[in-house]
């Protein structure tokens, strides 16, 4: 779906004319028909009011382009619901829900993540825990927030 369609679905189903959605995010209605036209897209400030106005990512507002993955714990954000927020509860694409939210983190180190993936991470292969543990620290370290 392209941008200009995810932008006239999400105002209908919000129950929102041009006029009001133009007015919430401080354009004018003509800005917004362009948009559902097709003839323009919305700049990054925009999409940022976008995104909160209706409760989406940006990158769902683009059409999901990119494969979020969380940069702590490498989780694939599919979803909306599984992205972070920030304090004044705008998204932050970058990590899962459970490893940062309200702008802090919830691992204070590597380590810490790496003790509650062995101990939580199935294991049907009953590989030895230090194997797991290497393993994991290997994924991790390619993520942004670990790389040194």
């Amino acid at each position: 779906m392209e941008i200009r369609d995810i932008l006239k679905n999400l105002r209908e189903k919000s129950g929102l004319t041009q006029d009001q959605l133009a007015e919430r995010v401080m354009v004018t209605r003509q800005a917004v028909s362009r948009w559902e036209t097709g003839e323009t897209q919305p700049g990054t400030d925009t999409l940022k009011l976008l995104s909160r106005e209706f409760g989406v990512t940006i990158n769902t507002l683009l059409g999901s382009p990119t494969r979020l993955v969380c940069q702590c714990c490498g989780m694939p954000l599919d979803q909306d619901d599984m992205v972070s927020r920030e304090a004044d509860g705008s998204f932050n694409e970058d990590y899962c829900k459970w490893c940062y939210t309200d702008g802090s983190f919830a691992y204070r180190s590597k380590d810490d993540l790496l003790d509650f993936l062995v101990s939580h991470m199935p294991n049907p292969e009953n590989t030895p825990d230090d194997v797991r543990r290497s393993q994991y620290d290997g994924y991790l370290s390619q993520l942004k927030h670990w790389r040194k």
